[in-house]
Order: structure tokens, then C-alpha cells, then sequence
């Protein structure tokens, strides 16, 4: 069953575990040009969930990069916390979520004259600050890829394979890809999970598939599921 964590929990937690200060860090700039413009005004929810795969997908890519820039030190690789501050996988996704979200990003967090967390709003950017949101609320739930892990490794070698020149069928290697994809759950709540699956499927379609680089991502994936 997934478990979604209330909002008052992110709170509690926000007040009691971040143990360690965040503020010496300098927030790391993010290209986000790429991204449709979303106005000046800060908005309450998440403007990048709606747009078409394609915006969906440019606002993974550019908050993955972001996110684990800025974030990852105190919130996790992968967003999976090791209980320094709050897991935001569980940070539901839709509109409650998204203006606890987003409030805490504009504004940071002090306790106590400390600085745990800065304030990301005026440094970053609105468009930033949905990028980075975007990635959380697709990152898979915990353990949603165990079951598929053995077949996950043995598609990786082929890919590897295929990457040197063998053979091997794209469209059904593609197909079950998409297939495992479908099943795996996000923490949030969100429909689709960025899975590594998701991503060695989107990676090997099209055109001009990119056999070693899907490999690489099942590579790193599965390795930070372990």
C-alpha cells in the first residue's frame, strides 16, 4: 500500500531532525531557458504537471540536475533522505503539496538564528523551483523495482551488446521496458514514475536509440536502489 506522509508531519520533522546547517552552501545556478515561462508571480501549484510530455520531461531532466545540485546534501541522492530532513517523495502531488512546497523553497527554513535550509525563491527562480518539483514527485516509491531488478540487469547486458554492434530486437526490448515502467509507483502519488526503466525505454525509442547510454542509466539506477 503506498504511504503518503500528512503535511503536518513535513513540518515536524523540519523542526526536529535537520540537525546540520545548509546555509553555508551557495545555491548553485540552473539553466532553465528551455522551460516555458510561467509568469512572475509565484504560483501554488505545479505548472509543468499539465503541459505535454515534453515539458514534463525537459523539467525532469533540468530539476533532476538541480535538485541533486542543491538539494541532495540534505535531502538525499534521489531524494531517498537518510533522515536529515524530510523525505520528499511522500510530498503529495497536487496543490496541498505543491504550497508547502513551494512556500519552504522561496522562504528556507531558520531555527534558532541557524539557517538550515536558504532560501532558494529569489537566487533560483520560480521556473527552477518547479523543475526541482517536478523531479521529486515522479521519483519512485521505495521497492517498487525489486521484483523486476534480475530482468532489469539482464536488458542492461543486452543493451551493453547492443552498444558494441549485437543484435537484438529495440521495439520488444522497448516494450517491456515500458511495460515494467507502468507498474512502479511514485512516493507522491504522481501517475508516472521516472523510473530507470522509464528511462532506458525513453532512451532506446525513436529514431536513433542510445543503447549504451540506456545501459548506463539501468546501471546507475539500479545501483542506487541497492
Amino acid at each position: 500500500m503506498m504511504f503518503r506522509l500528512p503535511l503536518a508531519t513535513f513540518g515536524l520533522i523540519a523542526t526536529t531532525t535537520m540537525a546540520f546547517a545548509h546555509g553555508d552552501v551557495a545555491p548553485q545556478p540552473m539553466d532553465t531557458d528551455t522551460l516555458p515561462d510561467v509568469g512572475e508571480e509565484w504560483l501554488i501549484e505545479n505548472p509543468y504537471r499539465g503541459q505535454g510530455d515534453d515539458v514534463w520531461k525537459t523539467a525532469i531532466e533540468i530539476g533532476d540536475s538541480g535538485y541533486n545540485q542543491n538539494c541532495a546534501r540534505c535531502h538525499g541522492l534521489g531524494v531517498v533522505s537518510g533522515g536529515l530532513a524530510p523525505d520528499l517523495r511522500y510530498l503529495e502531488a497536487e496543490e496541498y503539496g505543491d504550497e508547502w512546497y513551494v512556500e519552504r523553497f522561496q522562504t528556507g527554513y531558520t531555527q534558532n538564528g541557524i539557517t538550515k535550509m536558504p532560501a532558494f525563491g529569489e537566487l533560483l527562480g520560480q521556473k527552477a523551483a518547479w523543475a526541482i518539483r517536478t523531479y521529486i514527485e515522479t521519483r519512485p516509491d521505495d521497492g517498487e523495482l525489486d521484483d523486476a531488478t534480475p530482468r532489469l540487469i539482464q536488458i542492461r547486458d543486452q543493451l551493453k551488446a547492443m552498444a558494441d554492434g549485437g543484435d537484438g530486437d529495440v521495439a520488444a526490448l522497448q516494450a517491456e521496458l515500458s511495460s515494467i515502467a507502468e507498474t512502479v509507483e511514485t512516493g507522491s502519488g504522481a501517475p508516472i514514475a521516472d523510473s530507470v526503466a522509464f528511462r532506458a525505454a525513453y532512451l532506446i525509442g525513436g529514431d536513433e536509440p542510445n543503447f549504451l547510454a540506456a545501459a548506463e542509466a539501468l546501471t546507475i539506477g539500479l545501483s542506487a536502489t541497492n
